[in-house]
């Protein structure tokens, strides 16, 4: 396979697919990808080569080329992330997760932060238990956090039936991205970017949309950690035009969160890091 493609074998016997962009000598960079997406929706490779990263967008369990893992949770993740580290011979390494990638920046900061030289959470999903957890995100979000909640066994049908970027992936593009504001639009237009994020979305539902519904399903229960006992740095960074998750979520967990430093950008909508992502990496690479 070519480096757009590649699958790393764990000790479990689940297959784990990724792709690298960048320096492949850089410095090391993993990417949890957003839901759903897969390995083929990533910042611009030229930026990520010019500052000397080594990017490396791992899919998980269920989207694109990675073996579904059933039961899965959330801090069951920075094993898998821990095991693929070994395995592509990296030390120690930075993590950055936009929108729903962002709780499982969460999950390796607290679990495993002395693998960790820097971690950032763009545009992130929060914890359901906090004030408000969805107020202000779109109708259909709300509906699948509810679900995800009160009768998670619905979500897989539910999905199938409504949201099923592997059916039409054109018809998925249109009602996933219908809110988002001016700063989003101006990057959908471009027809480069959607159709990169066109065929992310068609590739996420390779194996059709069992591991789109449980990520809806553990971003909708509560995550097994506080985010008050994450003791590393983390970066937030986030718009103040983001309808997918609104401003309020980023201010939560700036409040509860020990260690942070918080980019709150006027003007930037949910796709933020690929607007900023000569900003947001360099920040990476250079942890205080």
């Amino acid at each position: 396979m070519s480096s757009r493609g590649q699958v790393i074998l764990l000790s479990s016997g689940r297959r784990l697919g990724f792709a690298e962009y960048g320096d492949p000598e850089g410095e090391p960079v993993l990417y949890f990808h957003g839901a759903p997406s897969s390995r083929l929706l990533h910042p611009d490779e030229e930026i990520t080569r010019s500052l000397g990263a080594r990017l490396i967008i791992l899919e998980r369990p269920g989207f694109g080329l990675s073996d579904f893992q059933p039961g899965r949770r959330l801090l069951d993740w920075p094993d898998d992330v821990i095991e693929a580290a070994d395995q592509l011979g990296l030390g120690r390494f930075a993590v950055v997760g936009p929108s729903g990638g962002g709780p499982y920046v969460a999950a390796c900061a607290y679990k495993v932060p002395e693998r960790l030289t820097a971690a950032a959470m763009v545009s992130s999903s929060g914890p359901v238990e906090m004030p408000g957890a969805t107020e202000g995100m779109p109708w259909v979000r709300r509906v699948g956090a509810a679900v995800g909640r009160k009768a998670p066994g619905l979500l897989r049908p539910l999905i199938w039936l409504l949201q099923n970027p592997g059916r039409d992936s054109r018809r998925f593009f249109e009602q996933y991205t219908a809110h988002n504001l001016e700063p989003d639009r101006a990057l959908l237009s471009q027809p480069q970017f959607r159709e990169m994020l066109q065929s992310s979305y068609t590739e996420s539902a390779r194996q059709g949309v069992r591991g789109f519904a449980w990520e809806v399903r553990i971003v909708s229960q509560p995550w097994g950690f506080r985010l008050e006992d994450v003791a590393m740095m983390v970066d937030l960074w986030h718009g103040d035009q983001d309808t997918s998750t609104p401003l309020a979520i980023a201010q939560f967990m700036a409040d509860v969160l020990p260690n942070r430093r918080t980019h709150f950008l006027a003007g930037e909508g949910h796709f933020l890091l690929f607007n900023r992502w000569s900003d947001l990496l360099s920040t990476l690479l250079s942890p205080p």
